[in-house]
């Protein structure tokens, strides 16, 4: 409580040592330790150096990286000297969560300071680390503010380890000398996360996949993983970034440090990086100190989905331990990345789809090696046994090695179908044959060719044309409805000239072999304008390699409002540059004698076009061996 005395005095003489301050810890009372990297070592083996003294003492922390373990402690005595209370909202799989997960509480992050504030579970003791005061007698919490301030503001006593590496974080860190009842002077070195690359290639492609989505000016907050890592190392040609997130790491760091991050166009605490606890190097923590372009702001604040909604263009970036063909979400906190448990995820995604331009993303690496040290799935027919973290309906983009995909408003095999198409190859039939079995995806449907597709990225483009944004891509079994929303709003002398009747049906059948091809033997592009997802598909090209034959038939359909303006110039390019790759000796089209559209589109190739009629069609054919002569085509 504060007193009349001068803040320097007092702190005099409440200074003792981490003996004598755990000694005012009774039998039968709450413990709160600080979290994450701050946790205050000192004091911690104090109070376990003390363990067998208690009885029923409740330790009260967040899951973290036990520097010495309550746990063990409680499983010696069985939980007469103490018990835990770990903060804790995901999955048990790890055996060290597994084994003790009696003592978690599953939160949000963003409810946490209010169950200190209101008593609902009084703190009887709190004990922090905090930086050396300044000339005002105001100490940061530094690395670890998130539930740590309410805590320290709520106990009944402050035990308070000074720590002079303990940086001082500008924001909403600060507490006063006169409101902390004990200090123990102690300087060791922090915890810290050492930087490591941890992404591998499948982690690489995942972040070169979001990174097309996340646009200039956007706001990002970055979960602990090597996918989130690898996700920011894939942003480093984007600009006027923004920070609102959970935690600051190093690769953080490094984005600021190269100019990638501004803060400027956040919209919301602009000019300020924002985060409640930092997980990291030394580097970090040194980058930290003193530095006004950074605020730390307690887990109520930061993980409140009101407060991140108001920013502009918020992503939220976090990891999927599991998900279910349905869209259900799984985390789990792992040996290398124990922080990654404390959830603060439902509050990001929800508050990152109300932001205007905001997205949620959500990234999975498709397989992992079981404790049986078979490979596995992570997308899953249904998740039974973990914790659901984000429910079906709040999750929109999912990233995984092989694509990128939409769930938000899509049906049930919708979403299944994405899901599959996202998986791992060696597993789509057998998640396949599960949602059968569930009754998700009609019977009659199949995969066709696209069950051991790997989908060609590298064949993505886009395209600024009169003002308006196209991606021109290939082809995914998502895209089965929008192609045949083209097929359908196509004029009829273009149907005609596409498929040589006048077709007024357009069948699944129609539409499943130009969304679900192989991408070697068939291979459909797709020119696409509007969100990820939801963007309208106004046009579409097709090559398949002819049977007995080393050539590819190709065929075009383009929207009449986007004709004439190098949209099929731009297919027949991609699908010889796909051809050759793949193998093809050339291309081949049959279309009217009179359309010289389609002429002229084949003679814009730098191939010899040689024509030739047949049964009253004119068959366009090229051999990529055969270049044209001085750029004439004869």
């Amino acid at each position: 409580m504060p007193t009349s005395k001068h803040w320097a005095d007092s702190y005099v003489e409440k200074t003792v040592t981490a003996q004598a301050a755990i000694a005012k810890i009774c039998s039968g009372q709450r413990v709160f330790i600080g979290s994450g990297c701050g946790e205050p070592q000192e004091l911690v083996r104090a109070l376990t150096s003390r363990a067998d003294h208690f009885s029923g003492l409740e330790i009260l922390r967040l899951l973290t990286e036990e520097t010495i373990s309550f746990a063990a402690i409680a499983d010696r005595t069985k939980d007469a000297s103490l018990n835990i209370r770990s903060i804790y909202l995901g999955s048990t799989r790890s055996e060290a969560i597994a084994k003790h997960k009696r003592f978690i509480t599953p939160m949000n992050m963003s409810d946490i300071p209010s169950l200190f504030n209101t008593r609902k579970l009084p703190l009887n003791v709190a004990l922090i680390q905090v930086s050396p005061p300044d000339d005002f007698g105001w100490m940061s919490l530094g690395i670890s503010v998130d539930v740590t301030l309410a805590a320290a503001r709520s106990a009944d006593f402050v035990i308070a380890q000074v720590n002079p590496r303990m940086p001082r974080i500008m924001g909403q860190s600060f507490l006063h000398v006169n409101y902390v009842d004990m200090f123990v002077e102690h300087e060791e070195a922090l915890l810290s996360v050492p930087y490591k690359n941890l992404s591998s290639e499948p982690e690489q492609l995942i972040g070169k996949h979001i990174a097309r989505v996340i646009e200039d000016g956007s706001t990002l907050q970055i979960g602990l993983d090597a996918a989130s890592q690898a996700t920011l190392q894939a942003l480093s040609n984007k600009n006027d970034l923004g920070v609102h997130s959970q935690f600051l790491t190093d690769d953080i760091m490094h984005l600021y440090a190269r100019g990638n991050i501004t803060n400027r166009r956040k919209g919301y605490n602009d000019g300020k990086m924002v985060a409640s606890m930092a997980v990291g190097s030394e580097h970090l923590y040194e980058f930290l100190n003193d530095n006004p372009a950074i605020d730390f702001h307690p887990s109520d604040y930061v993980n409140d989905p009101f407060v991140i909604s108001r920013h502009n263009r918020m992503v939220s970036l976090n990891v999927a331990h599991t998900i279910d063909l349905t869209g259900q979400m799984a985390a789990e906190a792992t040996a290398a990345t124990r922080f990654a448990g404390i959830s603060g995820i439902p509050d990001f995604v929800r508050g990152a789809r109300r932001s205007p331009g905001g997205k949620s993303i959500l990234m999975i690496r498709s397989t992992s090696i079981g404790s049986d040290g078979v490979l596995k799935s992570n997308i899953v027919p249904h998740i039974l046994e973990d914790v659901v973290v984000v429910p079906r309906g709040d999750v929109h983009f999912v990233a995984s090695e092989y694509g990128m995909v939409n769930l938000f408003g899509k049906s049930l095999q919708e979403r299944v179908i994405a899901m599959i198409s996202i998986a791992h190859p060696e597993f789509r039939e057998e998640l396949f044959a599960a949602s059968k079995e569930r009754g998700l995806i009609g019977s009659e449907r199949s995969l066709g060719e696209a069950v051991k597709a790997i989908y060609p990225v590298k064949l993505e483009e886009v395209i600024d044309l009169e003002g308006e944004r196209i991606t021109i891509r290939p082809s995914k079994p998502v895209d089965e409805r929008r192609i045949q929303e083209h097929y359908y709003n196509l004029p009829r002398e273009d149907v005609l000239s596409r498929f040589f009747c006048q077709k007024s049906h357009f069948t699944r059948a129609d539409v499943e072999a130009r969304s679900q091809t192989d991408y070697v033997n068939a291979l459909s592009l797709v020119a696409v304008t509007g969100e990820f997802g939801f963007g309208k598909i106004v046009g579409v090209a097709e090559s398949m390699r002819i049977k007995g034959s080393n050539m590819a038939e190709v065929a075009f359909s383009v929207s009449e409002e986007l004709q004439g303006k190098g949209v099929g110039k731009l297919f027949l390019r991609k699908l010889a540059e796909a051809g050759r790759e793949s193998g093809l000796a050339g291309l081949m089209a049959f279309t009217s004698p009179g359309n010289q559209g389609m002429i002229r589109l084949f003679q814009t190739l730098p191939y010899k076009v040689r024509k030739k009629l047949e049964d009253g069609d004119l068959l366009l054919s090229c051999r990529f061996d055969e270049l044209a002569d001085q750029g004439k085509n004869t």
